[in-house]
This record gives structure tokens, C-alpha cells and sequence, in this order.
């Protein structure tokens, strides 16, 4: 039997996306007549996990979840790291690593918990600590007052504010057997996701060629060419979860990636959203955030001044 250590962080989501994929290392294993795969997970604690109260700008941004678990992976201490794909840099931190597999994505939309944007009242408390969504938010509505918020998906549900809403994504509802919760789930005309949102990102050791062909068993290739081209959307971009930047794609019926992303102004005033299709996800996505940058007006917001409060 193969055993596997699996880097995670310890928090209910966390623990139950570890185990989504460790079940997929098993049937993949029996599938193939292999040898059984047993796995043995790591539980490791993040920056984010240990500052709840604090913004995650101020904590170090996107590596705030992800860079102990990568560093359980560099040290030995696991074999494979599980983590929700919007968590990462847009690019690994370490040329030790690399993101083997992307098993099929769970539903990438963002929901509300609490009331639906209809029948939020004006002036209405939606509580989200993300620039992304709340710039989104603002452009539909700009009456509404938003409220940092923090901490697990727990913690965050537990924190509606009266009357009014909280955002998170409906991906962690579902694998957390919550969808009831959810007052609507908001379409992507009205808020784009994350880059990476409803996506899991296994990560191995790139010399770690018993780990990565098992982890390459449970690659779905659409979710992973889709993911690469919402990656380098944001690498070109230079941005990470602080940016109010949003990307989706999809195979289209020809087998091309078509992607959708977006810029915005904080105070949500400025919305540049633009789709671009092409075979190559790596190209396509440095191309279409090259074209929202340099000839839509999107240098302005993220160089300048525009936007900011």
C-alpha cells in the first residue's frame, strides 16, 4: 500500500477538500488496479488561520494560506498539498513546486447568505473582506455599506448582518452540505469570481515522481486549462486576492478557453470587463489582461490613483 502525507490547513473546509481529493487517490487507485493508496493528512497552521481579526493585506495577501502548507511540502513533512486554487500566488513561491492536478470544479459562483440583492434594503450591511466583491457589488449598487469580515466559513455565516447579507462562494456551501443557507447564488454577469474560485489545486514536489503520477490520476484536464488561463489573467495583471480582479473560463464548444475578466475601482465606479478566446490558456490569458491594462483604461486603476478611497 502507497501511503501519501497530505499538507492541509485544518479548518472544516480545508479538511473536508483533503478529503474530497484523498478519496479521489483511492478510487483512481482501485480504478487502475493499482496498488491501494492510504492517506495521511498533515494539518498545518497558516498565517491566515492565526490572524482572523486582521485584513489579508495585512498579513502577507495570498500567501497568508498558503505558505506553511508549501512549506510542509518543501521540508518533506508531505508529499502532496491541497489547497483552494483561489488561495494561490499566480505563481508557485517555489521552483521546488508545481500544481499537478485540478480535479473537476465545483460550481464557481459567488452566493449571499442572509437576503438576495433584490431584497436588500438601501443603505443594507453586506459583510465581505474582499475588494473583488465588493467592487462588483458597489457598480450594481452603490447605495450599499460594506463590512470587513474574517475567519472561516463558520465564523463568517455566524456574522449576517441584520438585514442584510454576507458573500461567500458557493463552492464551500456545497462541500460543506450548506447550499440551504444560500438566499441566491449570484450570476457571473453580476459578479465574476475570484480566479480560481470552486477549484482545487493539488500540489507536489516536481522530483516527487511517485506523488505526481498519482496526483496526476485525478487531473481533470478542462478545470486545469481553465484554471491556467485565470492564473496568468492575474499574474499579468501583478495582482492577487487585494485586487478588486475577477476571471472565468470555460471550454468553449470548439475546444478553445474562452475567458472573461475584470478590473475595478475599489469604490466600484470603474468596471472594465472584457472576453477573449484561444487554445493556448497560458497566452490567452496574459493577452486578455494585457488588453484590459494597456487599452481599455485598466493601468489607471492599477497604477494610479483612480479608484482608491
Amino acid at each position: 500500500m502507497l501511503t501519501l502525507r497530505v499538507a492541509t490547513r485544518g479548518s472544516p473546509l480545508a479538511l473536508r477538500q483533503a478529503e474530497l481529493v484523498a478519496d479521489a487517490l483511492a478510487t483512481a487507485a482501485s480504478s487502475a488496479a493499482t496498488p491501494p493508496i492510504a492517506i495521511e493528512l498533515v494539518v498545518v497552521e497558516t498565517t491566515g488561520d492565526l490572524h482572523e481579526d486582521r485584513p489579508i493585506g495585512a498579513i502577507g495577501g495570498q500567501g497568508a494560506f498558503v505558505t506553511e502548507v508549501e512549506q510542509a511540502l518543501i521540508d518533506g513533512r508531505a508529499d502532496l498539498a491541497v489547497h483552494s486554487a483561489k488561495d494561490l500566488h499566480s505563481s508557485c513561491s517555489s521552483g521546488e513546486l508545481a500544481i499537478v492536478a485540478v480535479p473537476k470544479r465545483a460550481d464557481p459562483r459567488d452566493a449571499l447568505v442572509g437576503r438576495a440583492l433584490a431584497d436588500l434594503g438601501p443603505g443594507a450591511h453586506v459583510a465581505t473582506g474582499a475588494p473583488r466583491r465588493r467592487a462588483q457589488l458597489a457598480w450594481v449598487r452603490p447605495d450599499l455599506r460594506f463590512v470587513e469580515l474574517r475567519g472561516n466559513i463558520a465564523t463568517r455565516l455566524g456574522k449576517v448582518p441584520a438585514a442584510g447579507a454576507v458573500v461567500t462562494a458557493y463552492a464551500a456551501l456545497e462541500r460543506l452540505g450548506l447550499t440551504g443557507l444560500a438566499a441566491e447564488v449570484l450570476p457571473t454577469s453580476t459578479m465574476l469570481p475570484q480566479v480560481g474560485q470552486g477549484a482545487l489545486a493539488v500540489q507536489c514536489r516536481v522530483r516527487d515522481e511517485v506523488a505526481t503520477e498519482a496526483a496526476r490520476s485525478i487531473d481533470d484536464a478542462a478545470s486545469h486549462r481553465c484554471l491556467d488561463a485565470e492564473r496568468a489573467f492575474l499574474g499579468e495583471l501583478g495582482g492577487g486576492c487585494e485586487l478588486p480582479a475577477g476571471a472565468l473560463a470555460v471550454i468553449g464548444s470548439g475546444g478553445e478557453v474562452e475567458l472573461e475578466g475584470l478590473i475595478a475601482s475599489l469604490d466600484g465606479l470603474v468596471l472594465l470587463r472584457r472576453a477573449m478566446r484561444g487554445p493556448d490558456p497560458l497566452q490567452l490569458g496574459q493577452a486578455l489582461a494585457a488588453e484590459i491594462r494597456d487599452q481599455c483604461g485598466g493601468a489607471e486603476i492599477l497604477f494610479g490613483t483612480s479608484g482608491v478611497p
